[in-house]
């Protein structure tokens, strides 16, 4: 969480200088004043970086007139930050900014992944009732659309395959189309989701697999796929490499 320190350091820097910059001193050059125009570009700029880390770590809502007020505070604070009667200033002393905002990621992750765990049970029983779908043990559920031939990978083989990665309200997330070069990828190195998945077709197969966020990114969830989050796979095999064992050379005598 450092970076979050080092995040609001820069962005003070950069508030202050805008600031400082706004006032036009008698005797300063006019080209050297920041025009309208390039305060408006910073001021949005730093918008979109705040915007970045709020997105980032999946804050929710916040509540942006505190937001606004820690900004002013901060911008017209005085006396040097190095002193330590210069945090009395603010509401929240700034030097438990890690301590609180990781408090508040932790939080907010854990509310967001009960919430998509109980979404995720309803959507299953759903997924369930459709027309040909199966499902595994391991809590996998599969739409088999066309089976492929009989060369099926195995759990360490190397597949080349298309696919479309959706989330369960149908946003996709990544999609590798057919006419695009396909993608390779190792069984044994992959969600296990596919790792189960891809075993039961054959070359030419095409499938959905509907994974369960313990098959996919689980509890922490990835980029832009949140804890508990289901995935659905909307996949063409298109071939299969065998895992060689290496071969050990003999020991030299």
């Amino acid at each position: 969480m450092k970076r979050v320190i080092k995040f609001f350091a820069v962005a003070a820097m950069v508030i202050s200088a805008v600031a400082c910059n706004s006032a036009k001193p008698a005797g300063v050059a006019k080209e050297l004043v920041p025009s309208k125009g390039e305060i408006d570009s910073v001021s949005y700029l730093l918008g979109i970086n705040f915007g970045s880390m709020i997105k980032g770590y999946n804050m929710g809502d916040l509540n942006f007139s505190e937001i606004k007020r820690g900004i002013d505070d901060f911008v017209h604070a005085k006396g040097n930050q190095r002193d330590t009667d210069f945090v009395k200033q603010f509401k929240v002393n700034p030097e438990q900014m890690n301590e609180v905002i990781s408090g508040f990621i932790e939080k907010r992750s854990a509310y967001v992944a009960a919430i998509n765990k109980a979404e995720q049970n309803k959507f299953f029983d759903e997924v369930k009732k459709q027309a040909g779908v199966e499902a595994s043990e391991s809590g996998l559920c599969y739409l088999i659309k066309e089976p492929g031939n009989d060369t099926k990978p195995g759990p360490k083989d190397t597949v080349y395959v298309h696919y479309k990665l959706t989330l369960k309200d149908g946003t996709v997330i990544e999609e590798v189309p057919e006419g695009q070069p396909s993608v390779m990828l190792t069984l044994n190195r992959v969600i296990p989701g596919w790792t189960e998945g891809l075993q039961l077709l054959g070359e030419g197969g095409k499938a959905v697999l509907y994974v369960p966020a313990e098959l996919g990114y689980g509890e922490r969830g990835s980029n832009a796929i949140e804890p508990n989050t289901p995935l659905v796979f909307d996949i063409t095999l298109d071939s299969v490499k065998p895992f060689v064992e290496p071969v050990q050379e003999p020991a030299k005598k």
